[in-house]
């Protein structure tokens, strides 16, 4: 009898374990198993588009070439403000001013050859998107560009006239993002021009950033000191002058608002005739960053490199 009672306590116990299963393991803290998602990194990353600006067709040696590109990147408000220095660049280049008497030919012209073209009817317009935009207030640059052809060719003059314009982006992270626009032009001179025009961009704050806005307070006066200390070494490693005086009687020192934060130092990037002849070409001074301890503001100077440690 004892046996069975036995039986049946073991049998009970039993099944109570199969009805009631024990309870899972608390879940493990996700904060351990998820691995961390780094913070996402503000950047600057496109491509250039090459502008169509309907050239006529030329199969001379002597055919006027425009090769102009813009900007088309993750950033629309730099490639806003590249497009807009375009302009700038094509209006200097070109000397037309808006709205003048030359600028009013060139485009009556261009209206009367497209109405020529096709009837208005079969006409269709061209999608507006940033690139077309920039293409239509382009047209009276490149009118004058052809008109210019046509006056040297009337003057039996060989030559072959060219302007090119062209961004590229230098640095696309943090502290700055640096655009270079750089342009060429022959208009039939003596000789060409060139530019090379840098845009430094905070991406956080969407702004133009200045050198005055990576300068501390109260350290322009220092700034200038140290990069005229440069530039009379540039003038006597060139050769230009043996005497710093007498060669700023005609090239006067200046501190450049074109500047970049290169691996070298800060370039401060000069035009031509700016502070030199024309034999110079773009003038560059680099400043070593070891020189712009206390003036440059820490967030714009290099991470010091880790001290070695002993073995």
């Amino acid at each position: 009898m004892k046996a069975k009672i036995a039986l049946l306590s073991v049998l009970s116990i039993a099944l109570l374990t199969a009805c009631n299963p024990k309870p899972e393991a608390p879940p493990q803290a996700q904060a351990t198993s998820e691995a961390v998602m780094p913070e996402a990194v503000l950047s600057l990353d496109g491509e250039n588009q090459a502008l169509d600006l309907s050239l006529p067709e030329c199969d001379a040696n002597n055919c006027p070439e425009i090769d102009i590109e813009r900007l088309n990147s993750n950033q629309p408000y730099i490639d806003a403000w590249i497009d807009a220095e375009i302009l700038k660049l094509m209006q200097q280049i070109l000397s037309i001013a808006p709205n003048s008497e030359l600028e009013q030919k060139i485009a009556s012209q261009a209206q009367l050859a497209a109405s020529q073209a096709s009837p208005a009817s079969e006409v269709k317009a061209p999608e507006l998107t940033a690139k077309t935009t920039l293409e239509q207030q382009l047209q009276p640059y490149v009118g004058s560009f052809l008109y210019l052809d046509q006056e040297l060719k009337d003057l039996s003059a060989n030559h072959q006239i060219s302007v090119m314009v062209k961004p590229r982006i230098l640095n696309n992270q943090a502290p700055l993002a640096t655009v270079v626009l750089n342009s060429s032009s022959y208009l039939g001179g003596a000789h060409g021009s060139s530019s090379q025009q840098y845009a430094n961009f905070d991406l956080e704050s969407k702004q133009l950033i200045s050198l005055k806005d990576i300068v501390l307070p109260k350290q322009q006066a220092a700034l200038e000191k140290v990069a005229y200390a440069v530039f009379k070494q540039w003038v006597l490693e060139a050769k230009l002058a043996e005497n710093i005086r007498d060669y700023e009687q005609a090239w006067k020192f200046h501190l450049s608002d074109n500047f970049y934060l290169s691996q070298q130092g800060l370039i401060l990037q000069y035009a031509e005739y700016e502070i030199g002849p024309y034999v110079v070409g773009l003038p560059k001074l680099v400043i070593n960053y070891e020189d712009l301890n206390g003036i440059l503001k820490p967030e714009y100077l290099p991470a010091p490199k880790a001290a070695m440690q002993n073995p």
